[in-house]
């Protein structure tokens, strides 16, 4: 009896081992990826957005990083920030028709960023670095796309590429994406923020009126005490001029 107990509680345990070790094994953690920090900015606007770079290898480092701008998004300004042991080069296309930045029209906007490391700058494992970009004015689509490749030292390439789908799951490679929100919604919301001090005046001439009522109970309170010192006194006095009646 107690054999057939221990054959079932092992076979349990074993069973239960078996239906977690499927279950992790096909739940693995999503693995990181490149990705655009902040995530939104508004149409029309200028933009300082930073491109975020996790080694995930154990044993290599990142030393290139290629980043693609969206050929149905152009943008006329784009300027990157200098990182420390990094070069950048910039490639450009022709566009048609022209971007009209400020009144001028740009016939060519930036196609590619390249990053490279010198020296011992790479992205080591278990690090990540920023590449900040500003660009600008941001084109009038509700998102912008930036295929990106990052290789590694040992000759390796993630290819960050794949566009991710609204609503749908996120893909194995999914390439930055940079969502843009139009001016107009960002207008709209600056009445609502400028009517809160409003409120706050009439809490400020509710609080007033109550001050005002405090202060004048309070100098009838003060004046009903003067006069009854004052009466206090004259009784006093008058006490002290009466003769006292001999017996």
């Amino acid at each position: 009896m107690i054999r057939t107990r221990r054959s079932a509680t092992a076979a349990a345990a074993l069973a239960l081992g078996a239906v977690t070790t499927a279950v992790l094994g096909f739940a693995a953690p999503a693995s990181a990826h490149v990705t655009v920090n902040p995530k939104e900015a508004t149409q029309g606007g200028y933009g300082r957005i930073a491109f975020r770079v996790p080694n995930e290898s154990d044993t290599a480092s990142t030393t290139k990083l290629e980043v693609v701008l969206p050929e149905n998004a152009p943008v006329g300004s784009v300027s990157t920030m200098p990182v420390p042991g990094w070069t950048v080069a910039v490639e450009k296309r022709k566009v048609d028709p022209p971007i009209d930045v400020h009144g001028s029209q740009i016939t060519e906007a930036v196609s590619k960023l390249t990053w490279t490391a010198t020296g011992d700058a790479a992205v080591k494992p278990g690090q990540f670095q920023e590449f900040p970009v500003s660009l600008g004015p941001l084109p009038q689509v509700d998102k912008m796309v930036f295929k990106t490749l990052q290789t590694y030292s040992d000759g390796n390439v993630s290819r960050w590429i794949e566009e991710p789908t609204p609503g749908g799951e996120e893909p194995d490679n999914p390439a930055p994406v940079l969502a843009l929100t139009p001016a107009s919604a960002s207008a709209s919301a600056a009445p609502v923020a400028a009517a809160a001090p409003a409120a706050d005046d009439d809490d400020d001439d509710d609080e007033g009126e109550g001050n005002g009522a405090a202060l004048g109970l309070g100098i009838a309170g003060l004046v009903a005490g003067l006069g009854g010192l004052v009466l206090g006194g004259l009784a006093f006095a008058r006490n002290r001029r009466e003769p006292v009646a001999k017996a």
